[in-house]
């Protein structure tokens, strides 16, 4: 009950049925070693809490950038509520330090696992929903939300590659990028792609990967890093 109070201090969150709570920070590995304890893991709240997490962050989303269209709010929510992100919230308010793990999965790092992390805020949120409904998810969540988003749009890193060297391709040359298939190798089950990215008769990035949508990406990363570090020069008209 202990770990329970101290976490809920942490959260700066009271819930009325503890035993969600107690839910949310239990690992499959601790119920695994433990068997005698009844307690249910933390999986189906997780998959609850993930719906409830992409339900409050796109609503807030869609409230706060009418302007925007479906792809950018889309890329937007999805880089909010990444593994990484919300591994990093459970980092913030020590979530990995109260969860209930078995020995094997706390020795070998399991309380500072990105998975299981990210996998305890989900069903924190989830445990916090079915306790007390959503306008506590919304105001617990929206603050940090809102902290990570002004880095996001600082550094557009909800775009993906391919479109930020188009929006710097049209901005500064007035040309679009053009995508072309060089060659594919392997097996059709398993064919590794590469795609060069041209500014018309001149190649600027390539990259591979396994599919042609995923090399072209690669292709982008480079021509932008290329350009970045200068090592391209652009033909004059």
């Amino acid at each position: 009950m202990s770990e329970l109070n101290k976490i809920q201090t942490n959260l700066k969150l009271t819930f009325i049925d503890l035993s969600l709570l107690q839910r949310a920070l239990t690992h499959r590995s601790y119920l695994n070693e433990h068997p005698e304890h009844m307690l249910e893991d933390n999986e189906r709240l997780e998959f609850l809490g993930d719906a409830v997490l992409d339900f409050v962050v796109g609503a807030w989303l869609y409230d706060r950038f009418p302007e925007l269209n479906e792809g950018r709010l889309t890329r937007l929510r999805a880089e909010l509520v990444r593994t990484e992100t919300l591994a990093k919230f459970a980092l913030d308010y020590h979530i990995g330090e109260a969860m209930l793990l078995g020995r094997g999965e706390d020795d070998s790092g399991g309380r500072t696992r990105q998975k299981n992390l990210c996998g305890a805020f989900e069903a924190l949120i989830g445990a916090l929903y079915l306790d007390q409904g959503m306008e506590p998810v919304r105001e617990f969540v929206e603050p940090m939300f809102n902290a990570v988003l002004t880095g996001i749009l600082d550094r557009a890193t909800d775009k993906d590659a391919k479109s930020l060297f188009q929006e710097w391709s049209q901005a500064t040359l007035g040309k679009t990028p053009l995508y072309r298939t060089v060659t594919s190798e392997g097996p059709d089950h398993a064919k590794t792609f590469i795609v060069a990215v041209m500014i018309d008769a001149q190649e600027v990035g390539r990259g591979s990967g396994n599919s042609k949508q995923a090399a072209a990406q690669a292709a982008a990363t480079q021509a932008l890093k290329a350009v970045d570090e200068g090592d391209v020069v652009f033909d004059e008209e």
